[in-house]
C-alpha cells in the first residue's frame, strides 16, 4: 500500500513526527510532502498520485476538487478529530473512505485552560508583560480559585478533566451540557444560565450549526459582573463583537482563548491584542503526548486497510466503494 503524508516539513515534527513515521512504514511505503507549504485541492491529488491514502494535516483539507483529481485515492484519513476540513459528501460520491482520530489531546488541553484560569485569576501575563517592557508593575488583589466558582458550557472529556483538576483546587463547579449530564463527584449540573453565572465561564461545547454564536451578546450579559471567559472549544461558537463589548464595558473583566475566527481557528488579532485578553495561536493540543496518540491512529487505520479490514475511525464507510480495490 502506498500513503501520502501531506505534513509540510514544518508542520511534521510537531503534528506527526519520526517515531510515528517509521511505524507507518512498517505497513506501507510513504511519500512526504516535502514541501514547506500546505498543499491542497489538486495539488494534493497530484502530489498524492498514485496512492491509495492520504493521511492530512488540516493545512490540507479534504476537497471536492482533490477527491475529483485523485482516481487512485481509496481513502483520506484525518490526523484529528475534526473532520470540519473534509468535504465527506464529495468523498462519498467518489467512494473515497473517511477516517478520524480518537482524542489524545484531553489532558494537554484541560491543563491550559487550568493555566488560563490561574493567569487570568493573579494577572501572570500582565505582570510579565510589564517586566518585559522594562517596567515595574504594581502589585494587585487576585481572584482565589479556591473561593471561586467554575462554569463549563459543555461536558466533554476536556471539561470532565478540567472539573476534576478544579474540584482539587476546591472550586465550586457547575456544568451545562443537555446531551451528557454530568453527574461526577464535585460537579453541579444545571442549566445554561446557571452556569453563566459563575467566576469563570469556559466555553468547551461541540461546534455545530446550533452552537454558534452561542455565546452572543445576551449570553455575556448574563454573565457575572467581573466574571472571566476562556474560549477552548472552537472560533464559530462567540460572537467575537458582543465578546469585544462585553470586554470594554467591563462588565467582564478578563478573556482568554486558544481559539478564534482567524484563519485555521486562531484568535483574532483584533481580540488577542487587547491588554485584558490572554491568547495563544490554537495550540492547546499541541504536545508531543497528544501529537503522537493521533498519529499512532492513523498508523492503525492504514496498518487495517493494508490487511484488507475496515479501520476504527471510518466515518463514510457505507459509501466508500473503492475499499474493494483493496486486497482482502
Amino acid at each position: 500500500m502506498k500513503v501520502f503524508l501531506s505534513h509540510s516539513t514544518a508542520t511534521f515534527p510537531g503534528y506527526f513526527g519520526d517515531h510515528a513515521l517509521a511505524a507507518l512504514q512498517e505497513h506501507a511505503e510513504v511519500v512526504r510532502n516535502i514541501t514547506d507549504r500546505e498543499l491542497r485541492d489538486a495539488e494534493l491529488a497530484e502530489a498524492a498520485a498514485g496512492c491509495e491514502a492520504i493521511i492530512a494535516y488540516r493545512g490540507s483539507p479534504g476537497t471536492a476538487e482533490t477527491f475529483a483529481a485523485a482516481p487512485d485515492l481509496v481513502a483520506f484519513l484525518r490526523c484529528a478529530v475534526d473532520i470540519s476540513t473534509i468535504d465527506v459528501p464529495a468523498a462519498s460520491a467518489h467512494g473515497i473512505l473517511v477516517t478520524r482520530a480518537t482524542p489524545g489531546f484531553t489532558d494537554s488541553v484541560a491543563e491550559l485552560g487550568i493555566g488560563m484560569l490561574v493567569d487570568l485569576a493573579r494577572g501572570v501575563t500582565r505582570a510579565a508583560s510589564a517586566y518585559h517592557r522594562g517596567e515595574i508593575p504594581l502589585p494587585s488583589t487576585g481572584v482565589q480559585l479556591s473561593a471561586s466558582s467554575l462554569g463549563l458550557i459543555g461536558y466533554g472529556r476536556i471539561a470532565r478533566r478540567m472539573a476534576s483538576i478544579a474540584v482539587a483546587f476546591g472550586m465550586r463547579v457547575l456544568a451545562y451540557d443537555p446531551y451528557t449530564p454530568p453527574e461526577d463527584p464535585g460537579v453541579q449540573s444545571v442549566g445554561f444560565r446557571e452556569a453563566l453565572s459563575a467566576d469563570f465561564v469556559v466555553c468547551l461545547a461541540i461546534a455545530s450549526p446550533e452552537t454558534e454564536n452561542l455565546m452572543n451578546a445576551q449570553a455575556f450579559a448574563a454573565m457575572r459582573p467581573g466574571a472571566f471567559f476562556i474560549n477552548l472549544s472552537r472560533g464559530e461558537l462567540v460572537d467575537e463583537a458582543a465578546l469585544e463589548a462585553a470586554l470594554e464595558s467591563g462588565h467582564i473583566v478578563g478573556a482568554a482563548m486558544d481559539v478564534g475566527r482567524a484563519a485555521d481557528q486562531m484568535p483574532s488579532p483584533r481580540l488577542a491584542r487587547r491588554s485584558d485578553v490572554i491568547a495563544t495561536p490554537h495550540l492547546a493540543g499541541l504536545t508531543p503526548q497528544a501529537a503522537e496518540h493521533q498519529a499512532m491512529d492513523t498508523v492503525r487505520q492504514v496498518a487495517a486497510l493494508a490487511a484488507g479490514r475496515l479501520p476504527e475511525g471510518a466515518v463514510n464507510a457505507d459509501a466508500a466503494h473503492r475499499l474493494a480495490r483493496l486486497p482482502k
